[in-house]
């Protein structure tokens, strides 16, 4: 099952952007693309969810779970053999045993993790980079106003001359580094090998 995007069309409008009927179909699919961006770079879903996840077992009694917080879990399996001799304390398992043997092994954990709301700022966030790729949409008839953008570095006037130049991105869609650390550094960063139920 596909996670709701993180920002609705209503936060767009919330944020003073109209949103002509004819446009949601396209503004839902920007808001999906730009709510993925947002997780892929927090390397969680951010919003709660259930996920089941295969993780290798570490030395030690403790196996830390990703995507904070951590909610419940419900189902344990060490080398597919389910287990029940663990404990939730602080996001991560505890085991008396441990988490691996003589060789290494694979945790499965079907557990629910993330947040109840997502924060304003991160609604904010998809909002506005959902509202770059409308704007681009709305620029040129038939969207042609997707395509790479570039922008002006220098104009002259006698004789008209224009150079362009690129910041890099692709798309709208596209984090610039300082929004992929904080996101990372705020959620853990880690897995992203989640699939969701």
């Amino acid at each position: 099952m596909a996670l709701a995007p993180l920002a609705t069309v209503d936060d767009l409008e919330a944020r003073g952007l109209a949103v002509d009927a004819a446009e949601t179909n396209i503004v839902n699919v920007y808001l999906r693309v730009a709510s993925a961006a947002v997780r892929e770079a927090a390397g969680t879903a951010i919003s709660r969810t259930t996920s089941t996840i295969t993780l290798e077992g570490e030395s030690g009694q403790r196996l830390t779970l990703p995507g904070p917080p951590i909610v419940s879990v419900d189902v344990v399996t060490v080398d597919g053999r389910p287990v029940t001799d663990w404990r939730l304390r602080s996001g991560r398992l505890w085991r008396a045993a441990g988490w691996t043997g003589c060789e290494p092994s694979d945790i499965e954990v079907t557990y629910t993790h993330g947040l109840a709301e997502v924060p304003e700022d991160i609604v904010d966030l998809v909002c506005r980079m959902a509202a770059a790729a409308l704007v681009a949409y709305r620029s040129e008839d038939g969207g042609t106003g997707l395509a790479a953008d570039k922008e002006v570095t220098s104009e002259r006037l006698g004789d008209w001359s224009v150079t362009y130049g690129a910041d890099g991105r692709i798309t709208e869609m596209e984090l610039p580094q300082h929004w992929r650390e904080r996101l990372a550094a705020r959620f853990g960063g880690g897995i992203t090998a989640l699939r969701s139920r």
